[in-house]
């Protein structure tokens, strides 16, 4: 069973990895627990093209087994997709995400709830043993909320609101989060893709 090194440092983010990769990959390290510090420069255009570079500065690094990277964003329609490719680094990478929330909600003031649409996108890469590269991208659909709801989760996922569920992300619990997230969709996109090989 191959194993994988997910090119992230976030601990909320490897713990959703490992609970959807957990059943085809049981053994899921974080660049750290591999042994990799190295800091990447993310100046792609696209979700895809940032996972791309962080998976193959992992892989170059010497990493043993399936390197993955994922890079992924809030596009809130109303402003024209932002925050989209730079939704970490939005109003500075040492930001709070309370502090960037409530900037985007302010942003929206007096916007009517059906001009508030938004979605979550996550571009998945993978670089093999052999070289081969493989990427993928999901969403997931919601609209932005009027305040900060719920306490699971993490970043924008108090403010993203799923109308279907009548919740937002931040007050999903884990499983049902990882059933219907952006992440958690492109995962299992990215696990058929790699059984197909």
């Amino acid at each position: 069973m191959e194993r994988v090194i997910f090119a992230t440092g976030n601990e909320d983010k490897m713990r959703e990895i490992r609970s959807i990769l957990a059943d085809t990959y049981p053994e899921v390290l974080s660049m750290k627990e591999a042994g990799f510090q190295t800091d990447v420069t993310e100046d792609g255009r696209t979700y895809e093209e940032n996972a791309l570079i962080k998976a193959r500065a992992v892989a170059a690094a010497g990493a043993e087994g399936i390197v993955m990277a994922d890079d992924s964003g809030l596009e809130i329609d109303y402003l024209n997709r932002e925050p989209g490719v730079y939704s970490a680094r939005y109003m500075g990478e040492d930001t709070s995400y309370r502090i960037k929330n409530a900037n985007l909600i302010s942003r929206l003031e007096g916007v009517p709830e059906e001009k508030r649409t938004a979605r979550f996108v996550c571009g998945i890469a993978a670089v093999l043993p052999d070289g081969r590269e493989l990427t993928v991208r999901a969403a997931i659909e919601g609209r932005i909320g009027y305040e900060e709801r719920g306490t699971g989760g993490f970043g924008y996922d108090p403010i993203f609101h799923v109308p279907e569920l009548g919740k937002t992300t931040a007050e999903l619990t884990e499983d049902e989060k990882n059933l219907v997230s952006h992440r958690g969709k492109a995962l299992r996109l990215m696990k058929e893709e790699l059984k197909k090989l």
